[in-house]
């Protein structure tokens, strides 16, 4: 009783003080336990930060919030970003060396205002206001001479080698906290950098640009460096971020576009970086043009069996498009109400509070806060999930991760309890009503979610890349896929899906527009509608869903302006398919 005491006049402390020291928060029910948040934050002290964690029941743990606090000095508030009573999104900066921006956003329940339902911090750009001025060239002779940069070139040097031993050297005498795995592997998949802007530059920290060599993604760099040699990085970041504007991509017309792909195709085959199938496509009425489609690589390495346009590939999260779709089927019959908690269709649901307040819109939208079905639990009993009710008897008794519709939290539990709802309601299997009703009216002749243990003609081989070699990705794998993903299916079946439901063959024109627009914001450019993420990145509304686990990767992109449908997949671990459809999409003619 002492002890929960203690914690809550801390707490009341803590807010207390943070009402003195950030009086330009508002004082709603957010943003005070924002500035709580901030005010321990920025102590340093663990019992302070101990106190706020068990007072607001926030989404961390002591370890994490202290081990934040000590790498970024803590914050100061820059910018109010928006704010309602039981949400604000408040942008700071770090006080650290590296003087990063951070965006953090917090929501507390509506009936629970002493609570936070919601914590997340994310590494942004800073706004134009905020935005360092570029050096000038006598600012930029001097700054590529500073510890810092020369370190961070010291550094590139090694990693773009992708050599080994040399990178070994590297890390062990100068990058101690790096792990060397991680560097190969990191290298392998980006091929390394080159930078394009140096940005600014102490003698103990830098910050810049750099572009993948296999890729056109851009990555801002931040380095801290010892003060004293030989300067060991104590601290390097590589974040992934928007193509700068004035490194625009030019859109190509649709021969010129082909033959560049063909081009990215063959160096990623060459590198054994890519193995797979592409199909580009134009919508043309009802039916759709192939502007060009291949196959490359190996289907089954061990036999010398290769990859063609027919090959089936394992989709992963594709899966979830054919289960929206089928949910929406549903609702269109009037046989769902996406308001309704799902405990109207799964009854004996274990755990009721999760059943009554969790509905089938929360479900489509990873906005319930089911949690997910990967983990340690997953590994142990891989095998012996064999039906989507095997899931909710493993995972049916435990309680929501945060209350529904507070935040955006992928969750391939969900996906599976739709796949559930879809049994209770239709009286059939999951599997035999996506045969039925999506894939036979889509002319979906090769997908289909077959049991692993069983032969399936035409299967693709699955290979993840461990040690710098290419290994089987057997014992990694379901023992069936779900209603969340693991089914199977070609590139060809992806676009008579994709034709089929542009042509609102699948559900009318009302329930499709309903199921692909964007409902919830997952990142800059980015909403997730029902079972697709909707992409505004390259200033062209397009949708679709990718796929990424162990030896697989599939991309699926329909845009509905121009009429492009662009199908990816793989038998190679992520980024593998993904990276060929990021480099068409910004290509494709307008």
């Amino acid at each position: 009783m002492k002890s929960k005491l203690a914690a809550s006049l801390v707490a009341s402390a803590i807010l207390c003080a943070a009402d003195r020291l950030h009086a330009q928060i508002p004082t709603t029910p957010a943003g005070r336990q924002l500035s709580a948040w901030l005010e321990a934050m920025n102590s340093g002290n663990r019992a302070t930060i101990q106190a706020f964690v068990d007072a607001s029941k926030a989404n961390l743990t002591v370890d994490q919030a202290l081990g934040t606090a000590t790498r970024t000095g803590g914050f100061d508030v820059k910018k109010i970003q928006s704010l309602v009573d039981t949400s604000i999104v408040v942008l700071l900066q770090e006080r650290g060396t590296t003087r990063q921006f951070v965006s953090v956003t917090l929501a507390v329940p509506a009936n629970a205002t002493d609570r936070v339902a919601n914590l997340n911090l994310r590494v942004v750009d800073p706004p134009p206001e905020f935005a360092a001025k570029k050096l000038s060239s006598t600012e930029l002779e001097a700054a590529r001479k500073t510890a810092s940069y020369r370190q961070f070139m010291a550094y590139l040097d090694a990693f773009n080698s992708g050599d080994r031993e040399r990178i070994r050297r590297y890390v062990e005498t100068t990058y101690p906290t790096a792990n060397l795995d991680g560097e190969m592997n990191f290298a392998q998949q980006t091929g390394g950098f080159d930078v394009r802007e140096l940005q600014m530059a102490t003698p103990t920290t830098a910050t810049g640009l750099v572009q993948e060599r296999n890729s056109d993604q851009f990555a801002r760099f931040t380095i801290a460096v010892d003060s004293v040699a030989p300067h060991k990085i104590s601290r390097l970041l590589l974040r992934a971020v928007p193509r700068p504007a004035e490194y625009a991509i030019g859109r190509l017309p649709e021969g010129e576009l082909v033959a560049a792909l063909r081009a990215k195709l063959a160096k990623d085959v060459a590198a054994d970086r890519f193995s797979g199938t592409v199909i580009l496509a134009k919508l043309d009425g009802s039916r759709s043009r192939t502007l060009y489609s291949d196959a490359f690589g190996l289907a089954d390495r061990e036999r010398r069996v290769s990859n063609t346009l027919d090959t089936k590939f394992r989709i992963g999260s594709m899966n979830k498009m054919f289960t929206a779709t089928a949910i929406l089927q549903l609702v269109q019959a009037g046989k769902i109400k996406l308001s309704e908690p799902f405990g109207k269709y799964v009854t004996d649901y274990p755990n009721t509070d999760m059943a009554s307040k969790v509905t089938i819109h929360h479900l489509l939208t990873h906005t319930g806060g089911t949690g997910d079905i990967f983990g340690p639990d997953f590994s142990a009993h891989r095998l012996e999930l064999r039906t989507l009710n095997d899931y909710v008897a493993l995972y049916g008794k435990r309680g929501l991760r945060f209350e529904p519709g507070a935040r955006w939290e992928y969750s391939n539990y969900g996906m599976t309890l739709l796949g559930v709802v879809i049994e209770r309601v239709t009286g059939q299997s999951y599997y035999d009503y996506v045969e039925q009703h999506i894939y036979r009216p889509a002319g979906m002749t090769n997908s289909g979610s077959l049991p692993e243990n069983e032969a399936v003609n035409g299967r693709s081989s699955g290979y993840m890349r461990r040690n710098g070699a290419w290994t089987l990705n057997t014992n990694t794998l379901p023992y069936r896929g779900t209603s969340a993903g693991g089914g199977y299916s070609t590139v060809r079946d992806l676009l008579a899906f994709a034709t089929a439901l542009m042509n609102n063959k699948l559900l009318n024109a009302e329930h499709t527009a309903l199921l692909i627009s964007g409902k919830v914001d997952v990142s800059e450019g980015a909403k997730y509608a029902y079972g697709f993420q909707e992409d505004r990145s390259n200033g062209e509304l397009a949708f679709g869903h990718g796929g990424g686990a162990p030896g697989m990767n599939g991309e699926l992109r329909i845009f509905p302006r121009t009429g492009y449908i662009v199908a990816v997949l793989s038998n190679l671990d992520p980024p593998a398919a993904s990276q060929i459809l990021q480099f068409v999409q910004p290509r494709l003619p307008r």
